[in-house]
């Protein structure tokens, strides 16, 4: 029998890394750069700890945003690479609602957790974000995330968009103290992003936000 846990550790890897957008999926709202209003968690509690850390797969930019315009981020758990992306420690009930929110459903109803602990990967649909992850544990509580249930070799790459780009690099900032020279790097040469953006045109969207131009 699988022991539930009251906390789990939900890791973004795109948008969610900054507290800010996770805050609109917690408390509602539309996030500065976003055209869709999200209607928040049950449980409005920020979490309880956030941590920096790498995670084992890959991520590129595919699909279109409805909420961004240009590619989303997608991450496939099979690919040959490691990922920097950012753990937040929420309740159950509150990754069910993120999760439900990143689905375009309706938040509200508990997911399976028991199951996805004794799997390791549930898929509840067809979706981009609809296939449960468990990463493995961090500070003995489960890390979990949301991958498409696809490999990226099945979908066509789709370029990101700026103000979408702003908030993964926000993000990757708060978490990993990163530079905006080695930010830009690093989402340049995503899948997607790669041949459509360049480094210095993703600095320059950096030039003024709270990220160092240092190198």
């Amino acid at each position: 029998m699988t022991v539930l846990p009251g906390l789990v550790w939900y890791v973004s890897y795109g948008a969610n890394m900054a507290a800010h957008r996770l805050d609109h999926y917690l408390l509602g709202g539309c996030p500065p750069g976003g055209t869709r209003v999200n209607p928040g968690c049950r449980d409005r509690t920020p979490p309880s700890k956030r941590r920096a850390v790498w995670i084992r797969g890959g991520v590129y930019f595919a699909l279109e945003s409805p909420m961004w315009g240009g590619g989303l981020a997608v991450y496939d758990p099979d690919l040959p690479a490691v990922t920097p992306a950012r753990a937040h420690l929420v309740t159950v009930s509150q990754f069910g609602d993120i999760a439900a929110q990143e689905m375009y459903r309706t938040p509200g109803t508990d997911l399976d957790v028991a199951a996805l602990l004794e799997r390791g990967r549930l898929r509840l649909g067809s979706g981009r974000y609809d296939l449960l992850v468990v990463l493995g544990a961090l500070d003995g509580r489960p890390m979990v995330t949301l991958a498409a249930p696809w490999p990226m070799a099945s979908v066509r790459p789709v370029p990101p968009s700026a103000a979408y780009l702003r908030t993964i690099a926000s993000g990757l900032a708060e978490s990993h103290g990163w530079t905006a020279g080695r930010i830009a790097s690093h989402l340049a040469d995503r899948p997607g992003a790669r041949g459509a953006w360049t480094p210095g045109e993703v600095a320059a969207l950096l030039d003024g936000d709270r990220v160092s131009r240092t190198a």
